[in-house]
Parts: C-alpha cells; sequence; structure tokens
C-alpha cells in the first residue's frame, strides 16, 4: 500500500511544531526558576491526600522547603503555612483539617510562569500525538517501524507521561529537567536520523508489531522519565550530604526549588513499578512473535539478550530498593544501569550489530 504523502507531511509539520512547543515550554518552566516567587496559596497549604503524599513536590511556585506537610528541599519538615518549628518546641496542633485544592487550581495558583509551563506541555503533547498519528495514517500501520518513529513515540509517551506526573504530583520543579530531555531527544532524533515514510521490511508485517513494540514503546518512555528523576535524585542527595559534611553551603537555589531526595526518590519508584510490567509484558510478547516469525521463542539474539539483560537490572533495582540495605544512591545507580542497557539496545545494538532484529532503518 502506497504511502499518503499528505499525512506524512502533516506528520512532519506537526513534529516540528511539538518541538518548538516543547522548547517553549522549557523556556517557561526555566523562567519559574528565574522569576517565579513562592506564593502561600492554598495549593502550598493543602494537606497532602494520602493516595498522593507526593503531591507538595510543587505546590508553590517557589518549590522550597515550605511545601506543605512534606519534607522540604534544604532538609527541613515544611508546615502548611511555610513556616518552621523551632528545634525543642512542640509543634502546633491544628485545628481543623487544611481544605484540599484542586490540581488544577494549584496549577492556577502557582503563578503565570508555571501556568504557562503546564499549557505548552500539554499542548505540544496534543501536537506530538497528532504527528505520530498522522505518521501511522500515512503509512498504514502502527508508526513504530524503525528507529526514527520509535524515538518519536517514546519521547511523546515520555511527555504524556510527564503532564500526568505534573498533574497528579504538583511536579512543575522538575518540568525543565524531563521536558528538556525530552527536546533534546526529540531533537537529535529529528537531525540525525529522520527516516521518510515508507513501508516495512517483511519480517515486520504482522499484527504482533502493534502488540510487542507497543509495549517496549510506553515502557522505555515511563524508564526514559525515570532515569531523568534518578539523576536529579543522585544530584540533590550528592549536595545534601556535601552539606551535611560542611563541603557546600546551604540553600543553593537550585537545588531548594527541586523537590527533596526523599520525594525523588518515591517518584522514581513508583514510575519504575508503573514501566516494568509492561516492559516485562513486550519481552513475553516478543517471545510469542519470534515463536510464529522464526519458529523459537528464544535464539539468545543480541537485541532478545540485551532486552532480558535490561530486565534483570531494573529487576534487580525494585529488589534493591525494597531492601533497606541497598535504598538510596546505590538502587539509583543500579536503576540508571538499567537504562543505560536499554539505551545500548537502542542506538547500539541494534544499529551495529547485525542480528534477526536489525531493522533500526538507520544507514
Amino acid at each position: 500500500m502506497s504511502v499518503n504523502l499528505g499525512f506524512a507531511q502533516a506528520s512532519s509539520d506537526f513534529l516540528t511544531a511539538a518541538l518548538l512547543i516543547y522548547s517553549l515550554a522549557v523556556i517557561a518552566f526555566a523562567g519559574d526558576y528565574a522569576f517565579g516567587r513562592p506564593r502561600r496559596t492554598a495549593a502550598a497549604k493543602a494537606a497532602v491526600p494520602a493516595t498522593a503524599e507526593l503531591a507538595t513536590v510543587g505546590a508553590g511556585s517557589g518549590g522550597g522547603a515550605g511545601s506543605a506537610g512534606g519534607v522540604g528541599s534544604a532538609g527541613g519538615v515544611g508546615l502548611a503555612g511555610g513556616g518552621s518549628v523551632a528545634e525543642g518546641a512542640a509543634p502546633p496542633v491544628p485545628s481543623a483539617p487544611a481544605p484540599r485544592v484542586g490540581a488544577f487550581k494549584a496549577i492556577w495558583e502557582a503563578g503565570p510562569w508555571v501556568r504557562a509551563a503546564v499549557a505548552l506541555s500539554s499542548l505540544g503533547a496534543l501536537a506530538h500525538v497528532v504527528a505520530v498519528t498522522t505518521r501511522g495514517l500515512a503509512v498504514h500501520r502502527a508508526p513504530w517501524g524503525n528507529m526514527y518513529e520509535f524515538i518519536t513515540a517514546l519521547t511523546c509517551v515520555a511527555a504524556i507521561f510527564f503532564c500526568y506526573i505534573l498533574v497528579r504530583y504538583r511536579a512543575w520543579p522538575l518540568g525543565v529537567f524531563v521536558m528538556g530531555a525530552v527536546v533534546v531527544a526529540l531533537g537529535l532524533a529529528q537531525a540525525l536520523i529522520n527516516t521518510p515514510a515508507g513501508p516495512l521490511v517483511p519480517a515486520l508485517q504482522s499484527y504482533w508489531l502493534s502488540i510487542h513494540v507497543t509495549a517496549m514503546t510506553l515502557a522505555t518512555g515511563i524508564f526514559f522519565v525515570a532515569a531523568v528523576l534518578g539523576i536529579m535524585y543522585l544530584v540533590a542527595e550528592r549536595y545534601r550530604k556535601r552539606v551535611a559534611a560542611g563541603k557546600a553551603e546551604p540553600g543553593n537555589g537550585l537545588i531548594a526549588r527541586i523537590p527533596s531526595a526523599a520525594q525523588l526518590d518515591k517518584l522514581t519508584y513508583r514510575t519504575v513499578i508503573f514501566g516494568f510490567p509492561v516492559w516485562t509484558f513486550g519481552v513475553i510478547a516478543g517471545a510469542i512473535w519470534a515463536d510464529q516469525a522464526w519458529g523459537r521463542y528464544w535464539g539468545w539474539d543480541p537485541v532478545e539478550t540485551w532486552a532480558f539483560i535490561t530486565w534483570v537490572i531494573y529487576a534487580a533495582y525494585l529488589h534493591a530498593r525494597a531492601t533497606a540495605g541497598w535504598r538510596g544512591a546505590r538502587a539509583h545507580y543500579i536503576q540508571l544501569l538499567g537504562f543505560a542497557s536499554l539505551i545500548t539496545n537502542m542506538l547500539v545494538v541494534q544499529v551495529f550489530i547485525t542480528g534477526m532484529h536489525s531493522y533500526a532503518g538507520v544507514g
């Protein structure tokens, strides 16, 4: 079936628009760091719901130690009113529970920079979805049949997943880092491996493409977000230790605006937990597809082997995170090793090592 050139051009245009909008969103997130001011609003004073204790990540555009009921970035315990309890003094007893503030109201009250950043991130994600959809319509198949399409799809998943985190956990202080990484990955794909719309190689012409590769794309996009959060955790934790050891001055402006290491640790763990079953399903679906295509479930093909290695590393991270002796930085190094394994499989093994999965479409 021939390529629909109109949809192909629309996909390219929408992807360029998404990249531009994402870049503006990153500028807006950075503007909140540079010009935003802490606001003592109902969002900052809201009691944290039991099911979303990480909602204080971005309760105010300052994101500092005064987060409602959460652990402040500088290590102190924040109060709803933004104050602190003197050492040895009895904490105040609230007379009534603080009212909860909806996510969208919290975003509105966080300031114009946050409002603009969230709106631009959402608009960019919408344009990105349209770009991926029209690419699929152009080629009459699932739009992830080569490396370029895979990267555009996984960055779309990463952007959508982060928009969910923005609303769910008020995590706008993370936006400049996560969306910045999305811009870099998508920009490199556009500049270096942009592949024209075209038909699939015969080996990929199966309905299993929509099952196996879709699962791997979703998991990779989620792990992409987890990797950015893990790096931020290591930076925040290293700074905390340097301050405790007297090797750094407290009150670093950038560190004070991002969530505390404890909050980043929880959010990273939950993100990996969300993506790990999807990756597991993708590996299993790939084995079933391999049996139908090649007559065996497993053949130690380089891509198969690296996918299994990645699964083992992420499983080790989850086990380490659940083991008290391996929490903290050591667990996050394992998680980042898992993402490094995933990237190695995607950008090195599939491109440079000949195997039965050599369909990257990169010359």
